[in-house]
Order: C-alpha cells, then structure tokens, then sequence
C-alpha cells in the first residue's frame, strides 16, 4: 500500500511540471486611464499582468517565463477639455469600391451580373493637430468623440455595353457614275459604363456604281477656306492724316464765314454727331477680312488654281466690323440699405452697388459682366428706428353654439336655444401694426390705428386658432324632497294668538338648488285652515302597565301615560310650555283574573284612510283587539261581543281645502329709481359681465286654491308668503366695435388692359350687449382701380439704318469691277433705351429689363450699275369677302432700273402676286372632361337665424359643370374661341348630394329599477330612424336590431314596498272543550303588499314588489289557554344578536302575563332563547359600491361637461341587499365619492376654410389648362360629428386659346459661295406656329402678325439665330457628320429599379465618306455624355422571329419599342440558326425547333426503332366546311390529299380541320381507341333500339292499348355525331 502511494505521488509531481512548463502562458489587461498632474506627454497610465494556466485560472508569476513579461506601465498623453481646440479627426477619401469577393478567400464571382456586385471601400482615418496637420495618437481624439468608420459598403455596377440604334436606310450612291459609296448611320442610345464593351461602328459603307462615267472624271474642286480676323487696312493711317490736313485748310477757310453761317454749320454738325452710329457707348469701324481660295485633289491634296476650271473665283474679301470688347466703369459707391429701420430678428434688407458700360461688345467681342451687385445689409441699432412690428389681433369669441343631437334633429330651430353643454365658437383672426403700449381697454379704441387690419403676410408665425371649443352650462332644474306629513293645527304666528285661526302645515325642502336660484323652484309649503290651533300640545309617549285598583291582584285599575310637551313640528320643548294644553288623563285598563276573559292589548292606530275630509270623505282610524282565552263559566268576566273588540275614530277632520302662495318668475333688471345714485359704477362682476349700477327685479305673487285657482291673499298665511321684489345688479351697455378700414388693396401691374378692382374691409371686434350701438352693416368696400397714367417698362428704340460701307478702296482696287462703287458691305444703327411712355433712360436699365439689344450692324449690298432694283412688297390687299375674289400686293422698280431691259423681265422680277383669298371655316367642338360641380358663388348657409358662422357654407345643392370648347378653323388649325361665336364653355346643371346625418328616436322612457331594494340599473333605448348617407353625420355603435341603450345605476328604498297584516282571525279550535271553550286551534290573517308612503301604506301593489323572505306568516297554529290557565301576551321581537356574530351567543325574546293562573298552575316560559347563527338570524353587515355610470348630461345638453355616479348598497353577509339603516346603525365608514365630475366628447361638425380665389391658369394656352381652389380644415371633426368632404380641390377648365410660338425652319443645305466645298453658310427662317400645347398635333405655320403679343423667343432663348457657318464637304472627302440631339435621360436600372448611379444622356457624330480610296484617312467616330436630371429606366428584351428554314430573325429591343443594338444578355441570346444531323433528306420532312427531323403540316411521322424519322405519311383529313362553302349541310369522311391543291377551292387554308390519328412514332394515338369504342356502343345502341320499335306487342296487353303507339324512328344520315 505504501508503495502505490509513493508511485502515484511521483506519478503527480511530473505531470504538474510538465503542465507547467507548457500549460501555462501570460496574460495583460487593458491600459487604465492616463493620469498625471499636468495636460500633455507627461501623463503615465498602467495595466495588470498576471500567469494563466491554459483552464483559466490564474497561478503563480513563476509558472511563466519571466523574460516574456510586457511592461504594466507606460507613459501617455493626459487629454484635457481644452485640447478640443487643438485636435481633430482627418477623414481620407474614401478607396475604389473592391469586391467583397475578392477579399473573402473561396468565393466564386457570379458568371452573370444583375443588380451589381457587393462591395466594401475604405479611407484613412487618423487624429491630427488642427494647426498644422501632425499626426497625433487616437486616444486624444477618441476622447472627444469616436473614432469615424473606416470602411463602407458599396455596389459594384455591372457593366453596361453600348447601345446604338437601328441602321438608317442606304443612302444614294456618292457619285453618279464611277466607282463611289453608300452609306447607313446609326446613332448611340447609351454609352459604354462601368467596363461595358465600346460602341460599334456607326457606320457601315457600301460600293456602288451607278454607271461607267463617259469622259474623264473631274478629279479637282475649289474650295474656299474661312474668313479670317477682321482687320485695319494699313494704309488708313496716312489717310487720316491727309483727312486731318484737309480739314485744318477748311478750318481756315471757315474763319472767313460770317457767324451766321458758322451757327449753321454748328447745329448741322450737331445734328450729325447725334445721329452718328454708336455715339458714346460703341466705336464703330469698318474693316475687312480675307479668306483662302484652294484647288483640292479628290485625294485631299492642293494644286494649282488653274486646274479647277471655273469661269468667276469667289471673293477673298469682305467688309466686317472690327470686334470691340466690352468696358465698363468702376464700380459705385454701395447705396443706401433698403430696410431703412432697427430688427434684430427680421428680414434683412439689401443693398447694391452698379458699373456703367463704357464699351458695348462688337463684332464678336467678350461679353460684358454683371453690372449690378447686391447683398444683405442690417442698420446698426441706434442709426435708425425700430421697425413697426406687426402682429396677430383676433375679434372676440362668437357666442357658443352647440350642435343637435341627432335625436334633436326634426325638432323646430326656435327650439335650438335651450341646447346646452359642449359646443364651438369661432372668430376671426387679422394682421394690425403692433404699438408700443397696448390701449387698456376697448374704451379707448374710438381712434386707433393700432388695430387697422394690414396685409396678412406682414405678421410672422402661426396665426391664433380661429375656433375651439366652449361649454354652456347647462340649466340645474330645481328638485323637491316629497311632502312632509300634515302637522298640527298651529297659529300662523305662535307670538301672536289673538285669532283663533289656524292652519295645517306640510313642507317639502329644495334637494337640488336650480341653477337660476330657488325662485323658479315650485311652491315649498302648503297650508290648511282648522280652528283651536295651538302651538303646543303633550304626546304621550307609552302607557304604563295596568295597576289594579285598590291594590287587588286583578280586575278594574288605571294606567299613567308618560308624555313630553312638543312644538307645532313635533320637536321636544320645556314642558312649561304646555300649560295651557290639555294635559292626557290616565286611562282605564283591567287585569283579568284567572277566570276571566282575556283579552289582547289594543292595536296602534291604523293610519287615517283620508288626508282631509269632506262631503263624501271622512278619515277614520281603528284599532283591533282579539281575545286570548275565554272566561271559565259563570265564575268569570264574559268576553265582550265581536264589535267590542274593534274601535273607531274619527282622523284629519280638516276640510280639503289646501292653499299656497303661488310665485311667478322674476322680471327684467330695471333701474331703481329711489335709489340715491343709479349710475355709479360697483365694479362688481358676475361672470364675464361688468356690473354698473344696482337695480331690482319684482314678481307676483297670489295665493292659490289647490285645483281651484287664485283665491284672496287672506287664505294663505301671511308669514309664508315670499318677497316679491329683491335687489339685482344691472350689467353695463356695450356697444359695437369696428377696426378702421384696412387700406386699399392693391391694383394689379399698371400696364395690364383688364379692368379689375381693389377691396378693404374692417373688422367687428367687439359685439354689441345690454342696449349698446349696434354694428353696422357695411363691413367692406370696392372701387375701381384707376388707370395709371404712366405705365411702367423698357424697351429698346432703334434709329434708321446709315449708309452702306464697302470694303475699303486700298483692299479692292486691284479686284475687277472696283472702279465701280458697289458690292457687299456693312451698314450701322444706332439704339437707344427707351421708356414705355417714350421718356430717355439709360442703357444700363434696358440690358436688365428690356429684351436683347437689338443688332448694331447687317449686311448691305450697293447696287452696282447692271443691277436690278425693286422696292418692298407692299401687303396684300383685303378680300370683300371669307372665299370669295383674289388678293394681290405688288412692288416698283426703282432708280435706274426702271430703264433697264433685263429688269422688266416679269418672270425673273415679277412685280405683283396673286393668291386667293383666305376660306375660313369654323367649327366648335368640346373638349376635356367636365369639370367638378360648382356651386354658386354666395352660397352661405346659416347655420342659425341670423347668425353667419365661419365654415359653415352651403355645400350641396344645384351647381354647374364646365366643359371647355376649342374652335378650329378649316385647316384643321385651333383658333380663337370667339371666332366660332362661343364663350368657351358648355354649361350643364349638377346636382351635389346633400349630407344626410344618421336620425335616431327620441329616448324611451326609463325602465324601472331592476332591484326593488338597493342598487340596480335602469335602462332607456333609442331606435334608428334614417341611415346617414352622403357624408353625413356618424351613427353611434348600434346592436343587432338597429338600437343603441343607456344604462345608468339605480337605487330602491328598500322600505318602498311592505308588507300590511290585518289583524288575526278569531281562533278555530280543533279539538273543542264544550265546557271550558280551548284547546288546540288555528288563527288567521290577511296579508297584502302595499306601497308605503310619507303617510303610510297607500295603495296595494303586486306580491312581488315585496321581500318574499320578509313576508309574516299568514296563519298560525296554537292552544287556545283554558280557564284559569295562565295567559301570556303575544312574542315580543327577538333581541340582537352581539355582533360578531357567534354560536356561543344566544338572542331572546319575551312575554308577559295578562292573565294569571289559577290555583295550582303556573305560567310557561316568559322567556325565549336560541343560539345566534351566521346567516340564519345573525348577519354581518358591509356597505358594498357600484361600478361607475356613464357620463350623464343634461337632458338638453349635447356634450361637454357632466356627472358620473355610483350607488353604495348596505349588503347582509348572505348577499342580500337591505336598507341602508342597517350599515348606518352599525357605523361603518362610508369613504367613497358618489358623484365625480366627467367629460363627453363633443360631436364637432367638420368645419372647413372659405374657398380660395380661383388660381392662375394652370397653362397660358392650349386644351389642357385647369383653374384651381382650394379650402383647408379649420376644424377636424370629433366625436360623432359631420366627418370632412373628401372634395378640399375643386377645378374647372381654363378658356382655351391658341398656343402661338416662334419656331426655327429647318436649316437650309450648307453652300459655299461660288465655289464646290469648304466653308459656306446655312440659313432659317424664324416662323408663328399655332398649336393647341397638347403635343399630340403637330403645329402649323401662320401668319407672323397673330404672334404679335409673344416675346420673339425659340424655346425661351431670346438669342435669334437665323444663319451660321458650316462645312460643304468636297468630293472623295471623308468627314464627321453633325452631333446628334441629346438622347434623353436614362438611369442605370435593374426590373424598373433605379439602382443609385445617376442619369445620363448622349450624342454622337458618325463618319460619312464618299470615295472609297480614303477611307483609311477618315477621323474616328465621336461620342459625348453628360449626366442630367430625371431620367427613366429602360429595359432590353431579345425578340425572335417565325422560323425560315432553318433560320430566324434575332433582334434586341428596347423596353419603349425600340429595336437596338445591344443593351441584351449576350448569353441569353435565343438561337437563330438551327441543322439536324444527319439531314432531313425524306420527303415532305425538315429540321424541328429540337433539332430533330419532323414533317411538313399535313404529314405525320413513322419513325424507325431507333428513334429516327423513317418517312412521312399522309394524315386522313377531316374537313369540315365553313358557311361560306355552297355545299349541302352534310358532314362527310374523305381522304384529303395536300399534295394537290388544285382540287380544292380558293381560300380553302384556314378553314379545314386536320385531326392526326398516327402519332411521331407511327402509331394510333388514343383518342383513336375512344373514337372506336364510341362508334361501337352507338351502334349498339341503335340496333337495340330498332329490333324494340320492329318487335310485336303481346297479346295480353292488347286490350289496355286503345292508341297505337307511333313506332320509333331513327334517321341515319351519316353524321360522325351520332
């Protein structure tokens, strides 16, 4: 055993080193924060160290290698707050997008690429000083905010090809005979993106030779080169000063001219500088320009002129203008800031500063800068005065106005004013110029200024609310507790008891006070006169026992009643106070002895049957006594008879004459005249009215007769009767309160021709009350705007054109002809600025306002001594009638021409032309939808009588609809609509539903309470009467039967209803003693529910109304005692039992001896006892609260504020409910709240804005125009309230008008003046179009005249430009055609989904050549794109064609109809080319889709056992004809053969049915075997059916058959149906 221990120990100390040794590494934890005593580099922060075992746990540092171990402490950079200042994050760019492919090891890119390829990118983040950009450590920045991401996600896009367009037709071959080339253009749709394969080529090229050229070709062409700069001739400079010369010698001469004649010269000279061209602001100069003429090679190369033969070269000369910059002057002072007052927080102003121009740009010359600047400005506090600050005013609040019920909703509008509770009001809110010091009150706004409304859009923020909600208290009607019992007869004053009248006296007190006090609260006290009254009386409490007289054990004796003196109302008095009444007398009793007749003790007085009496009413009270044991023979006193045992009296001997004071309501404040002073001011309030004076109010008063009438005051006590008049408090006048008139509103711009209008209005604030001034009734006025007297723009005025400058003398002279003036030049203008009105302004105000300033300079030609020269067309002359005649406009020779032969040729200058006059047609159409329907303007409802109420406008009833006409003239083109005699319109009436709200019944009746004791519910219903429809106002929740109910907690007094015993029969004895007349026997009573009252049990009432568990017994079983026995009195009540209730407690009950035994008997038990049990005669008692009810309101109220209630029940521990006495008795906490106060939800009607002003058109011509109005929601609707129209934008069609528009003409061809190629010119024309703006019909030209009123403009450039340069390629030149139009936008999509890239769009320039030897020197093709905004998605489709053959035509196509080259998935491409192998060599056989070999239509295949097609069989052919076959209607079976056609008739394809019954394989197909099977059972069937008809009836049947049966028949006529 030792030996094993030592073995293992070994065992354990190497295992230990060596996992030690290996097991075991060092582990350092996260630097701690910097700490140190200074901010910066001195800062030292640490960390822990420590030895882990590979487990986890941690051992000892000597496990580990020491020599490994990292430092625990290092130095660091202390971060304080201040170094937020000094250091910042530099963010790098971010890194082209890489493939997350190529960074995750093992992934495979996709061989397709669809929406892109997931990427990540990333940037240099780094933390660096702000001052100079050093690098920093991360922790300093990392201190202030982390540390921004480094990497991104990002989408690779897939790359896109190019996509062009389709080829355009061949061209006509480039030459007309000879070897020359064709060509077709295509033009790029979208450029190559993101790696896409390029473009093709544009162009494809042809050779083509028309013919063999006869002669030689014309291998040279001329060509002229472009103009150069525009040039001084030199020699200018020595005329100029030969000019000066001349001019000192004129100098000279003038001084020899008199002064008149110098004054001339002046003026003259004057005159002429005026009017010289350019004046201060332009130097005009005439120079000239050169261009090169060449002889070009069709192979490019240049040779001698003389090699191109042409009779006349070109001209190498023109005249130009020398190109002038623009110059401007130095910039002016800044000008005065227009905000010209002190705010802070408002707009800022602005401020300009403005450059003259010196130097207008001519010629071509740099354009000139901004001559204006602007920026904002703000005075300096101080330098100027504060700003008039405006703000929001609001009139006061309109009276609450509370919406119907919906069960109020039939009822008629004068009964509307007694509605109550939640409701809304409105007022109005406007703009006034805010004061420094507010008026104090409204007093004091007789003149003010502060409150004339202003422009809206002057006051800033949200305006005040324009509605909200309010709440009329709703009337508390008064409620009376029920009458109190009569009292005694009693003085009217007990101080006074002279008369010996008196009165009886009932009284009920107020339980609710009425919210207008007690004096609308019906009358509180009724009287009825007696006689003897007095106002104090004894009541006998109890009557002592019966005490024997003269001190016997029975018979005759007395008994003392105990009494107390009370007051006319029953309270307890001094007894020294019922001296004078009549004090109760003992009363006489007997003690029966043992042999006498006992009797019970008297009942209590029944209540009196009548109030009062009269002649056929008396009251009458009994009381019952019974007997308990007969007497024992003669020994003893007899029992009385049975009358003796009841007794009557006579009660309420009054008569019923019962009077009160009756009161009448209160009447109007007047003043008090005997008053000292009237008019002084209380300063009292009372409720939102200011009381100024004191007034009083009076009522009548009468006395009154209960269902008699007003009797003399002298009936009713005059103690009681109330005042009649009592003081009240007048409240002050008020009367109206307008604002001033706001100001005028403004006219539109002063030059427009339309007459209009301008308004103002005032505002009542305040609404009259008490008498006050009433408002008056204008609150707004108009006026005509007048006409302005100047109307206010710019326009250009040009001055008449000067003479026409030729090239000047030194550069022509050695050309032919320059010794003659004539030719080419340039003529000048000048311009000036003009107003409206025709008064100078500066240049400077028409290059801001006016349009483009027009052209300085035009071409002019000289005439030279051979031409010819007409004047102007004039304008064609008016036709007398539309279709009728011809009209004609002419022109002249002029100056010498009219001599000239050549020039009276009418065919090449024709003086006059013809045309005939103008057919104008029109017609009218409609076009467009209708409109809304709109109601008329004015359509205000009132929503109360004479009351307008912000929102509620008339919104149903009969309106109008709208549908534009468009008049067209003959041709087709849209004209003005007043040309077709229409007003623009098609007016149709339209009916808008009116909204019908949901009508519900008035409230049923309450049901009663569901409990005849404690709390209950009682329920009320209403049904539906009409559903809502149209909008109208929400139904509450209904059930199932169309109902909705209310149900409201309830409380029965629990001693409402009780049980009334009648006294006990007398006794039936079973077992009858004939001697002693007792025994055994039975007693009985009536039982009987009634209802209980102040004056007692009333009226009977159903069983059920009473507490069955309470019901006394109405019979009982006893022994009637004997003689002498002993009598007992009746069982008293059981005592109490102790609460808490216990069984080791016990309750009793007793009775006394009336009668006492004889000798030698004893009387029972006087005394009872029984254990007191839990829920059998002992209970516990809990009050127990009700949930609460909903929210109750006022009978006229709608909503807003009202009353929740729950009842408290006392419960017995059994669960009953009981009286509220016994809680009460037993003095438990009552700790709740009955009533708390609770909210409706109003049912606010939806109220909405006034509608807007109609909007502009939406376009100023054409079809599509619309005109708009809006309104907005001032009040959402709530509750159960009129929900909102959904119709807030109403629109109606605009008047349509022609869309006239200046338009270009289509360039002309490029020609070079007198030469074949090289530089030349192009022109347009600019043209009136009409159009009707829908873009669907293409415009037409007509005459310039009707674009009169439009801006000459091209698409919003007002830069017209009518000619420009352009190249005429010469023969066998290649060459770029022109750039195509921008494509239109386009975005980089995927399924219509924008993938983020951006639009793009793109043009393109194709190469055209014309001799196919050079095409190796043609330039490359050229591409242009750009991005733009917008743009749509485009999707590619490959398109296949119907197989030919064994091809088929295979396209792309755009998602818009285009067809394309590329934009397809290469690899989706559908194959279009198809071969079988081996081929198809059978007859009537070919290549399938498959690739297999099949049969023409027609032929069915047989194929071989391996699969192959064998040969192709005719198919039997069932032909079917149609109707148009002229055959008889039999369908029949025949071989059809297609290979030969002939025999069938024309159009015979298309209408045969061909049905196959061999299958690809050669066999039968299925429904063969079905067609077979069916054939068989009908023949069956037919066989069957004739041997039935053909068979004999027997012969016993023969008899019973009278008819012969017809035999059955059927018709075989070959159908393939049968």
């Amino acid at each position: 055993m030792a030996s094993l221990l030592w073995l293992l120990s070994i065992t354990m100390i190497a295992l230990s080193n060596v996992s030690l040794t290996v097991l075991a590494f060092i582990c350092a934890g996260p630097w701690g924060r910097c700490m140190g005593s200074e901010c910066g580099p001195g800062g030292s922060q640490s960390r822990a160290v420590w030895c882990a075992h590979s487990e986890g746990w941690t051992t000892l540092h000597t496990n580990c290698d020491q020599s490994e171990r990292p430092d625990n402490q290092q130095s660091c950079f202390r971060v304080c707050d201040w170094h937020k200042d000094l250091y910042e994050w530099q963010l790098g760019a971010w890194n082209q997008c890489v493939p997350v492919m190529m960074r995750s090891a093992g992934l495979q890119r996709p061989t397709v690429c669809t929406r892109g390829e997931e990427g990540i990118q990333t940037r240099e983040v780094g933390c660096v000083q702000k001052s100079d950009g050093e690098p920093a450590e991360d922790v300093i920045c990392e201190y202030f905010e982390p540390k921004p991401r480094q990497e991104q996600a990002c989408l690779i896009a897939c790359p896109r090809d190019c996509v062009v367009s389709e080829f355009s037709p061949w061209t006509s071959c480039s030459k007309t005979c000879g070897i020359g080339l064709r060509n077709r253009i295509r033009f790029v749709l979208a450029p190559p993106l993101f790696g896409g394969s390029a473009c093709p080529n544009l162009t494809e090229f042809q050779t083509c030779q028309p013919g063999l050229c006869e002669g030689e070709e014309n291998l040279y062409s001329l060509r002229v080169g472009p103009w150069g700069s525009c040039s001084v001739p030199l020699p200018r400079i020595a005329r100029q000063k030969m000019r000066e010369k001349g001019k000192g010698r004129l100098r000279e001469k003038g001084k020899t001219k008199d002064p008149e004649t110098r004054e001339l010269i002046k003026k003259k000279r004057n005159k002429n500088r005026q009017n010289r061209p350019g004046g201060k602001f332009w130097d005009l100069q005439v120079g000239y320009q050169t261009r090169e003429v060449t002889c070009v090679h069709k192979s490019g190369t240049i040779e001698a002129l003389s090699l191109c033969s042409q009779e006349m070269l070109p001209v190498t000369f023109q005249a130009c203008v020398i190109p002038r910059d623009c110059d401007v002057t130095e910039w002016s002072g800044w000008s005065a800031c227009s905000k010209q007052c002190y705010d802070p927080n408002g707009a800022k102003g602005e401020r300009s500063r403005s450059r003259k121009v010196s130097q207008f740009p001519i010629g071509g010359g740099v354009e000139c800068p901004e001559l204006e600047e602007k920026e904002p400005c703000s005075p300096q506090d101080g330098a100027v005065p504060p700003c008039t600050v405006y703000t929001w005013k609001t009139t006061e609040w309109t009276e609450c106005r509370v919406d119907m019920l919906l069960s109020q909703q039939d009822r008629r509008r004068g009964n509307l004013t007694g509605l109550c509770g939640g409701g809304i009001q409105t007022r109005e809110v406007y703009c006034v110029q805010a004061s420094a010091v507010a008026p104090p009150n409204l007093s004091s706004l007789r003149s003010r200024e502060g409150l004339r409304p202003v422009d809206s859009e002057l006051c800033l923020g949200l305006p005040p609310n324009t509605t909200q909600l309010c709440h009329i208290s709703c009337p508390v009607e008064c409620e009376v507790s029920l009458w109190s019992a009569w009292g005694p007869c009693t003085y009217e004053n007990c101080q006074d008891q002279t008369t010996k009248k008196g009165f009886k006296l009932r009284k009920r007190r107020i339980i609710n006070e009425p919210t207008d006090g007690t004096g609308n609260c019906p009358h509180l006290v009724e009287a009825i006169p007696c006689e003897d009254p007095s106002c104090f009386e004894w009541l006998v409490v109890k009557l002592e026992e019966c005490v024997p007289d003269n001190e016997m054990e029975c018979g005759p004796g007395t008994q003392i009643p105990q009494v107390q003196c009370i007051n006319s109302d029953g309270e307890k008095v001094e007894k020294q106070l019922c001296r004078d009444a009549i004090l109760p007398m003992p009363t006489i009793c007997e003690v029966p002895c043992s042999k006498d007749c006992a009797l019970s003790p008297w009942t209590p007085w029944s209540f009196c049957s009548h109030t009062c009496s009269g002649k056929n009413t008396e009251g009458k009270q009994t009381r019952v006594r019974s007997i308990l044991a007969h007497n024992a023979g003669e020994g003893g006193l007899q029992c009385p008879n049975v009358s003796a045992l009841q007794e009557t009296r006579n009660c309420n001997e009054h008569p019923c004459t019962v009077y009160h004071w009756q009161t009448g309501s209160w009447g109007q404040c007047i003043e008090d005249s005997s008053g000292p002073n009237t008019n002084t001011s209380l300063g009292r309030t009372r409720g939102d009215d200011i009381s100024c004076s004191v007034g009083m109010q009076t009522r009548k008063v009468i006395c009154v007769r209960v269902n008699v009438g007003q009797v003399p005051p002298k009936k009713c006590p005059e103690s009681l009767r109330p005042d009649t008049v009592r003081p009240c408090l007048l409240p002050c006048k008020r009367d109206c309160t307008v604002t001033p008139y706001s100001d005028w509103s403004l006219c539109p711009p002063a030059c427009e021709k339309t007459k209009s209008k301008q308004y103002r209005k005032r505002m009542i604030i305040q609404l009259p009350a008490n008498g006050g001034q009433d408002c008056p009734e204008i609150l707004s006025q108009e006026r005509e705007c007048e006409a302005p007297s100047v109307c206010h723009g710019y326009r250009w005025k040009t001055h008449k054109w000067r003479r026409c400058q030729l090239v000047p003398w030194s550069v022509r002279q050695d050309t032919p002809g320059a010794q003659e003036t004539c030719g080419p030049g340039i003529q000048f203008r000048a311009v000036s600025c003009r107003k409206l009105d025709g008064g100078q302004a500066d240049v400077e105000v028409c290059l801001k306002l006016a349009s483009p300033m027009p052209a300085l300079t035009q071409l002019c030609h000289l005439p030279c001594q051979d031409d010819c020269q007409l004047s102007s067309w004039s304008k064609f002359s008016t036709c007398t009638a539309d279709c009728v005649g011809v009209r004609t406009r002419k022109r002249i020779l002029v100056g010498k021409s009219k001599k000239r032969d050549q020039c009276k040729n009418n065919q090449m200058y024709p003086l006059s032309e013809t045309q005939y006059c103008p057919c104008n047609k029109y017609n009218a159409q409609p076009v467009g939808n209708w409109s809304d329907c709109i109601l008329p303007e004015g359509s205000r409802m009132e929503s109360q009588p004479g009351v307008r109420v912000q929102g509620d406008m008339k919104e149903c009833g009969q309106g109008y609809r709208y549908q534009a006409m468009v008049c067209y003239d003959q041709d087709n083109r849209i004209v003005e609509t007043s040309r077709c005699n229409s007003h623009g319109y098609i007016e149709e009436a339209c009916i808008i539903p009116c909204p019908s709200d949901c009508k519900l019944s008035e409230w049923s009746n309450w049901s009663r309470c569901s409990k005849s004791c404690g709390s209950g519910v009682k329920v009320r219903s209403k049904w539906l009467r009409e559903k809502p429809y149209n909008g109208g106002r929400p139904c509450p929740k209904l059930d199932h039967v169309n109902q909705v109910y209310e149900v409201v907690p309830c409380v029965s007094d629990c001693g409402q209803y009780v049980w009334v015993t009648e006294p006990w029969s007398v006794w039936k004895v079973s077992s009858v003693d004939l001697k002693s007349n007792c025994g055994e026997g039975v007693q009985t009573r009536k039982i009987r529910c009634m209802l209980n009252t102040i004056d007692g049990p009333s009226e009977q009432v159903e069983d059920y109304l009473c507490d069955p568990e309470e019901m006394p017994l109405g019979a009982r079983n006893s022994r009637l005692p004997c003689p002498e026995d002993c009598v007992l009195s009746d069982w008293g009540a059981w005592s109490a039992c102790p609460l808490p209730c216990s069984e080791n407690s016990t309750r009793l009950r007793v009775a006394f001896p009336l009668r006492k035994p004889g000798k030698e008997k004893k009387c029972p038990p006087t005394k009872e006892a029984e254990p007191c049990k839990l829920n059998i005669n002992c209970f516990h008692y809990s009050y127990n609260i009700t949930d609460w009810s909903t929210c109750q309101l006022s009978d006229r109220a709608v909503c807003g504020y009202g009353l929740k209630t729950r009842m408290l029940d006392c419960v017995r521990s059994d669960g009953k409910s009981v009286d509220l006495s016994f809680c009460k008795e037993l003095g438990l906490e009552r700790k709740w709240q009955m009533n708390a106060s609770c909210v409706v939800e109003c049912p606010v009607n939806c109220q909405l804005s006034e509608w807007s002003p109609w909007s502009e058109c939406t376009h100023t011509c054409g079809l599509a125009g619309t005109l708009w109005r809006t309104r907005s929601v001032i009040q959402a609707p709530q509750g159960d309230g009129r929900p909102c129209p959904s119709q807030m934008k109403q629109w109606k069609p605009c008047l349509v008008k022609p869309c006239y528009s200046w338009r270009y003409s289509a360039w002309s061809d490029c020609k070079s003046d007198a030469a074949r190629c090289g530089e030349g010119m192009r022109f347009r024309n600019v043209s009136c179009f009409v159009s009707d703006g829908s873009g669907q019909q293409d415009s037409s030209v007509v005459d310039d005249e009707l674009c009169g009123d439009v801006e000459l403009s091209v698409n919003g450039d007002r830069l017209i430009i009518l000619q420009e340069l352009c190249t005429v390629p010469c023969p066998g030149e290649c060459y770029l055609t022109d750039w195509t139009v921008w494509s239109p936008c386009q975005l980089s999509c995927v399924s219509g989904d924008d993938l983020g890239f951006g639009s793009i769009q793109v043009r393109s320039r194709a190469v055209v050549a014309q001799d196919p030897e050079n095409l190796l020197e043609c330039p490359e093709q050229e591409l242009e794109a750009r991005p733009c905004a917008g743009g749509q998605c485009f999707e590619y489709k490959w398109r296949t064609g119907t197989w030919r053959g064994s091809s088929r035509h295979v396209w792309c196509q755009r998602s818009d109809g285009m067809n394309v080259t590329g934009g397809c998935l290469a690899a989706a491409k559908p194959m279009a080319d198809r071969s079988c192998e081996p081929p198809c060599t059978k007859p009537w056989s070919l290549c399938t889709e498959a690739g297999v070999c099949g049969c023409e239509e027609g032929y069915t295949e047989v194929m071989t056992s391996d699969g192959g097609l064998d040969q192709c069989t005719v198919i039997p052919v069932l032909e079917i004809p149609t109707a148009s076959d002229n055959k008889a209607d039999v369908k029949t079976i025949r071989a059809y053969n297609p290979v030969q056609p002939a025999a069938s008739a024309p159009g015979r394809a298309g209408r045969t049915w061909f049905l196959q019954p061999f299958g690809p394989d050669g066999t039968l197909k299925t429904w063969v075997y079905g067609v077979a099977a069916g054939v068989f059972v009908l023949l069956v069937f037919i066989i069957s059916m004739t041997y039935l008809a053909c068979k004999k009836p027997k012969k016993p049947q023969r008899r019973q058959m009278n008819n012969r049966l017809k035999p059955l028949t059927l018709a075989y006529d070959g159908d393939a149906d049968m």
